[in-house]
């Protein structure tokens, strides 16, 4: 009994496994702490940019206008 309780788990634990292979998780990718302080720097320098072109559009508008 014992041998074939044991043949039979190990072929669960084998189809288990390949099911998961098959089936990916929906969980999101982790981001280190670090990459977030990446990331979230990254933003503000964009933001920044972003910001000064604007300003000096309108400067140029403003300029222009004149």
């Amino acid at each position: 009994m014992n041998r074939k309780k044991k043949i039979i788990s190990t072929l669960k634990k084998k189809e288990k496994k390949k099911n998961a292979k098959l089936n990916p998780s929906n969980k999101p990718r982790y981001i280190s702490k670090a990459e977030r302080a990446k990331m979230a720097e990254q933003e503000n320098v964009d933001v920044q940019e972003t910001v000064s072109t604007d300003v000096e559009v309108s400067q140029q508008d403003d300029a222009a206008q004149q």
